[in-house]
């Protein structure tokens, strides 16, 4: 069970839910009914929660309790509604339905495949003359063992130098590089969570951490984020203090796939109320630099933190190349030594070749990150464009920064979507991978870190099978395996 929702919050969620198109000439538990089918498919209600009161929500919403218990009657008849005599109503999915998001995929070998599942860019220019200098640099660290747990002392102080920039002084020893970011978060699943424990993470959210999380066997309790608004603050901060989760994984930036930004009061507020009931935070920071047109990001999250209850991961596969697999940890000195104990029996320690590579890339940052942010503002422009000519019904949020548009459809299509696009030459990352159980089937991420050519040819051929997509009959799923 998830937790309560109050009858405030559900008719917040709600919204005009009388007035939805094509709604005006059904009874008003229907349409009431229908509106919470759609919170659960959009994920913005989690599964498993206690909804409130009859009583509790016809006065939130200003209705007669009749209309609110035919509603209820309806939901437990079309399975979105278990009931307990004098313990309430939680929410479900008909028949338990569950779609488990395990699995990476790799792209595979293919030039005429657009690929749209993995949201990260194209090596820079830039990486050919760090790869060179680094090689200079090596010959100073051949005469060692080359097993540095923390990461070499140049990485982790270039690494702190950038948080201190950004406002939050950093030393090198509260830094320890890993391979990668998803490396970096299974290290500290590995030191803070037992199997069984309570991990708070946002719907949707980046499915490699749901899969990291299901490989610690975590018991996963969701936030639903707002299509056009990001995290609503009081259910945010009500679901910390009614479920008190061991750890809540967060990707406060350009959150992956919505693009939302946190804003800088909620950050405080998620700190202070993470301390009151001893909820530590995982902050994935994979999208900080990469802000878009003049937006300014708020200060990290740990800089609210007083009592090392936050730590941040990122890496350089968003802002730099995928195939260079350096990631960190930013935490307290004491929990990087902790992290160091539990990565010994894991893989040691990441390349001194590749890390002295992201030393000169870091090192030219500002040239780098700055032409990423124009590239990426022209080719997200150039894939809103193409689907306000090519499907108009669609609606997406257009992101401040980031690498991804999160589009919802005119219709739960987007696993079949999915199926049929693979056999016209696209790639995509259906909804359903982004949360849990089955939900989010009116969703789609779509990453701009194509060429913008590319992005309007793959918009081009969704549109085509999306028009004949109800009329055809069910093709042969090609299971894929990863989304990055």
């Amino acid at each position: 069970m998830n937790g309560q929702v109050r009858g405030v919050q559900l008719a917040r969620l709600l919204g005009q839910w009388h007035a939805l198109p094509g709604r005006r000439r059904s009874p008003d538990y229907a349409a009431l009914a229908g509106s919470v089918r759609g919170l659960l498919a959009d994920g913005r209600l989690p599964l498993g929660v206690r909804l409130p009161a009859e009583r509790e929500l016809a006065e939130a919403l200003r209705i007669s309790r009749t209309t609110v218990t035919a509603a209820y009657r309806h939901l437990r008849e079309t399975g979105h509604l278990a009931s307990r005599r004098g313990a309430g109503s939680w929410t479900m999915l008909p028949g338990n339905h569950r779609v488990a998001s395990t699995g990476l995929w790799t792209p595979l070998d293919d030039r005429e495949m657009l690929d749209l599942g993995v949201a990260a860019l194209a090596a820079p220019p830039q990486l050919l003359s760090a790869a060179q200098a680094a090689t200079e640099d090596l010959p100073r660290y051949l005469s060692g063992a080359g097993y540095h747990p923390t990461g070499i002392i140049e990485l982790r102080e270039a690494v702190a130098d950038a948080y201190t920039a950004r406002g939050l002084p950093t030393s090198a020893d509260q830094i320890m590089v890993t391979s990668g970011t998803q490396h970096a978060l299974d290290l500290v699943l590995r030191l803070a969570l037992t199997p069984g424990g309570t991990v708070l993470v946002e719907s949707p959210t980046y499915p490699n951490a749901l899969a990291a999380l299901a490989g610690r066997r975590a018991r996963i309790t969701t936030h639903g984020l707002a299509a056009d608004a990001g995290w609503e603050p009081d259910l945010l901060l009500g679901s910390l203090r009614q479920t008190r989760p061991k750890l809540a994984y967060l990707i406060p930036e350009f959150q992956n796939p919505t693009g939302h930004l946190m804003p800088a009061s909620l950050r405080e507020h998620v700190v202070a109320a993470a301390h009151a009931v001893g909820t530590d935070l995982i902050i994935d920071e994979s999208f900080v630099d990469l802000a878009m047109d003049g937006t300014e990001v708020p200060p990290p999250v740990a800089t609210y933190d007083r009592h090392s209850r936050v730590v941040s991961i990122g890496g350089m596969s968003k802002p730099y190349w995928g195939g260079l697999r350096i990631g960190w940890v930013r935490a307290s000195a004491p929990q990087v030594q902790r992290l160091a104990a539990v990565r010994v029996g894991v893989d040691m320690a990441s390349p001194v070749l590749d890390q002295l590579v992201a030393v000169h890339l870091l090192a030219d940052a500002e040239a780098i990150v700055a032409d990423r942010r124009v590239q990426l503002a022209v080719q997200r422009d150039a894939l809103l464009g193409a689907l306000a000519h090519r499907l108009p019904e669609w609606r997406v949020t257009v992101p401040r920064g980031g690498v991804t548009l999160w589009a919802e459809l005119d219709g739960p299509v987007s696993s079949a979507l999915a199926r049929a696009a693979e056999e016209v030459g696209v790639r995509l990352a259906p909804g359903p991978r982004f949360g849990l159980d089955g939900t989010l089937e009116r969703f789609l991420r779509l990453p701009f870190t194509l060429p913008a050519a590319d992005l309007v040819e793959a918009v081009g051929r969704i549109a085509a099978i999306r028009y004949d997509l109800d009329r055809t009959g069910r093709q042969r799923w090609r299971e894929t395996t990863v989304i990055a």
